[in-house]
């Protein structure tokens, strides 16, 4: 399935409070991979911004003047992110911000688009009860470097966000190679299960890792290691055979 990380900055904390959207990014990724698709605007919320909201993003109304409106840009935001998966760090919140405005710009609510929405947020609290789960804990716990997030930021965030849930969610499905069961022998009158085993050919297909995926690999072992009251088993084999 395609997948879109999400995020939004807003003039304060309550759409119905008459808050509004003024930065908006979707980061795609398909098969597990970011594609360097994205859409990212900046949008004139029509209002004054909270003085706590520009202390977390920076922005001030001033910035904001001549930028597109929500209405502006929403029919092609809408044609991005239509029949995606959409994975959003407290999705509540965005998702409360995104209907407030598809509301004013006439258009369906965001259940209306999304195939599948998703919590990262949610997903971190089940994993990792009792922590801290912001962006910046979960950056920290996986290895993905956000030394250059001094403020936050839709694109920036969304980016860091999908690395995160990257990491987050990486595991072998299954430790068997799948092999058409056709090829197979099967046991019989003759043939026993353990025959059939020894019958079967295994072939070995060597697989070159990337240093980058290597890197990230790494990192994940070592928040396993972090986080683990067992420690990481990969990493304790790995120093026995060096010792």
């Amino acid at each position: 399935m395609r997948q879109l990380l999400i995020d939004t900055e807003t003039t304060g904390l309550d759409p119905r409070q008459g808050h509004r959207i003024i930065e908006i990014a979707a980061v795609e990724v398909v098969d597990r991979r970011l594609t360097g698709a994205h859409l990212h605007f900046h949008v004139d919320p029509e209002r004054d911004i909270d003085a706590g909201a520009t202390e977390v993003h920076g922005m001030t109304r001033d910035d904001l003047i001549g930028k597109p409106r929500f209405a502006d840009i929403a029919q092609e935001f809408v044609d991005f992110a239509r029949g995606a998966e959409w994975i959003i760090h407290n999705a509540p919140f965005d998702i409360a911000f995104f209907d407030a405005e598809f509301a004013r710009a006439g258009l369906a609510p965001s259940a209306s688009l999304y195939a599948k929405l998703t919590d990262t947020l949610a997903l971190a609290r089940e994993a990792f009860p009792g922590k801290r789960n912001n962006l910046d804990a979960l950056c920290e716990r996986f290895g993905v470097s956000n030394a250059h997030r001094t403020m936050h930021g839709a694109l920036l965030d969304a980016e860091l966000l999908a690395r995160v849930y990257l990491a987050m969610t990486r595991g072998q499905e299954t430790l068997t190679i799948d092999i058409g069961a056709s090829a197979l022998p099967t046991p019989g009158p003759g043939l026993t299960a353990r025959e059939c085993a020894a019958a079967t050919p295994m072939v070995v297909r060597p697989v070159r890792v990337a240093p980058e995926e290597a890197a990230c690999h790494r990192a994940y072992l070592e928040a396993l290691q972090r986080e683990s009251k067992s420690g990481c088993m990969w990493l304790a084999a790995e120093a026995s055979a060096a010792a």
